[in-house]
């Protein structure tokens, strides 16, 4: 019976413990939440620590007009090699795609035109050396009174011609790179890429034939020729910015200024065509190879203009995050009217001097609770 007293008094106490420790727990968790909160209110000031910023600017809209074009030998660095004379091709030494190097041997061509003009260079050796010895036999002639004065005119006009021939033959020996044979070598006249190639070995040659053997580019530069349709013709000027994007590279984009408007229209596609210089230091870009162009030029009328990563596109709408005065995040929703390269063009939500986050904005975005 004592015992059951005992139980049944020691039990408010246990209920007032446990009402003690229920209501520290709940203290503690007021305090996490607290803390949790004072955190989550600190969060947006501490992320604009490593955020960046830019400034809303009033500026005049840039335009883009899209064209088609594609990508072409530079003209400028293309250089197509004909054979000096005519023969049989004996040996083919470069390939179709190959880069060679100024010197370097392309063909080898057994010419009877060689050994014509090597025939030529003896015959002329041998008439410089008798116009010599009739020059030294009529001097002494004269000498004794056994020549006139016209012979000794006449041997020296003989010597003379004979020397010019000997110049002309030694001269057409050393453009035709002459080494005393039959032999004619076809030399790469610069470095570059074999770009187009219609020796064959075994292949007849004739002097007079029209048809170049090698054609040799340089692809460190290559052009982007694009099409511009009529009524696009009054957009397009020389130094307007152009970005280039092939099938090959989709991701990457080349930039670059058109440097020649063709003012001629092509009668059948009634476009005209306009010229941008790329340099190609990597040979990425090839001849023929399909290109879309985006030509920029400006507009007339002025709007607000913020950097295009600044936008955080949620739920169909689109926001930016502002720093304003006390140097707060605050969300504000914009309303674009266009955007054109890196750069988006509003027609409210901003006014010119606001400052904008263009990095970590899509965190702050977030913990501001949107």
């Amino acid at each position: 019976m004592s015992t059951i007293k005992h139980t049944w008094r020691a039990l408010p106490f246990v209920g007032l413990l446990g009402l003690l420790l229920a209501g520290g727990l709940a203290g503690c968790q007021s305090e996490a939440s607290s803390t949790d909160s004072t955190s989550a209110a600190n969060k947006p000031v501490d992320l604009l620590a490593s955020a960046r910023f830019d400034t809303a600017r009033l500026t005049t809209v840039t335009n883009e007009l899209n064209l088609t074009g594609k990508i072409t030998f530079n003209q400028d660095k293309v250089v197509k090699v004909f054979p000096l004379v005519g023969g049989h091709i004996e040996a083919v030494k470069a390939e179709l795609g190959a880069y060679v190097q100024a010197g370097q041997v392309l063909a080898i061509i057994r010419s009877g035109e060689m050994a014509d003009v090597e025939q030529q260079a003896i015959a002329a050796k041998g008439q410089l050396a008798v116009a010599h010895k009739t020059m030294q036999v009529t001097e002494d002639m004269a000498q004794g009174g056994l020549a006139s004065q016209r012979d000794l005119v006449a041997a020296r006009e003989q010597l003379q011609a004979a020397k010019g021939e000997l110049n002309r033959v030694n001269e057409r020996r050393s453009i035709l790179g002459s080494k005393g044979s039959s032999v004619y070598l076809v030399k790469a006249p610069v470095s570059g890429f074999v770009v187009e190639k219609s020796a064959a070995q075994g292949m007849e040659l004739r002097s007079d034939d029209p048809e170049n053997l090698f054609t040799i580019s340089n692809l460190d530069h290559v052009w982007v020729m694009a099409n511009v349709y009529e009524s696009d013709l009054a957009n397009v000027h020389e130094g307007d910015k152009a970005r280039i994007s092939t099938l090959s590279y989709p991701d990457k984009v080349f930039t670059g200024r058109i440097d020649k408007v063709f003012n001629v229209l092509d009668p059948d596609s009634k476009t005209e065509k306009v010229r941008i210089t790329l340099a190609n230091a990597d040979n990425s870009l090839k001849p023929e190879m399909f290109a879309n162009v985006t030509v920029e030029y400006a507009g007339h009328d002025q709007r607000v203009a913020i950097p295009s990563n600044a936008v955080v596109f949620d739920q169909s709408r689109n926001f930016v995050v502002v720093v304003n005065a006390q140097n707060h995040p605050v969300v504000r929703e914009i309303d674009i009217f266009k955007t054109a390269g890196t750069t988006t063009y509003l027609n409210g939500g901003l006014n010119p001097g606001d400052r904008v986050v263009t990095e970590n904005q899509l965190l702050i975005y977030n913990a501001l609770g949107n």
